[in-house]
């Protein structure tokens, strides 16, 4: 019986196609917030002023709508048809729908960035420890300024002794 070989076509794109980058992803990322319309970075104090304004109830909105569509003079006075705001109300659904995907991939991204520094910090502990026990070997006696600097910038598990100065008492008053 002779096997015919089949070729894995995924696996020869997937070797052909270079990796993402971190570089790469920052470049995109700010490639991407450049076609964003509206696009700017706000200041807490201006974001709180915005927001009450900016979360009207829905059909609060749409009956608003309905009051431009059916008054000259209130479209007249607010400067857009019924279409035009309208078509605000789904733009701005749409663009939602961009933030709840940005978020969501900004939560993935930051579950990697938790694995990969939880996955290097568990290497890093295991050096530590093996280190330990070999500089007690006099052949791995170089390692010895390394582990005494590890011992020294080594935060986990050990809480920080804060030097605050003790207040001196009041002198007692004399009789």
């Amino acid at each position: 019986m002779v096997k015919q070989e089949v070729p894995n076509e995924t696996a020869a794109t997937a070797a052909q196609e270079p990796a993402v980058t971190p570089e790469s992803v920052v470049e995109s990322v700010r490639a991407l917030r450049a076609q964003i319309p509206n696009y700017v970075q706000l200041p807490a104090p201006t974001v709180r002023t915005l927001v009450s304004v900016s979360s009207l109830n829905p059909e609060f909105t749409q009956a608003a709508i309905h009051a431009v569509g059916a008054s000259p003079t209130g479209q007249a006075t607010v400067g857009q048809t019924a279409d035009e705001l309208q078509a605000a109300v789904d733009a701005t659904a749409r663009w939602t729908m961009v933030r709840d995907e940005l978020k969501a991939t900004l939560d993935g991204v930051n579950s990697a960035v938790l694995t990969m520094k939880h996955s290097l910090g568990q290497s890093i502990l295991l050096t530590y420890t093996v280190s330990k026990k070999l500089v007690k070997v006099p052949q791995h006696a170089d390692l010895l300024p390394h582990v005494a600097l590890m011992r020294k910038t080594n935060r986990l598990g050990r809480t920080r002794k804060t030097q605050t100065p003790v207040p001196a008492p009041p002198p007692a008053p004399h009789v």
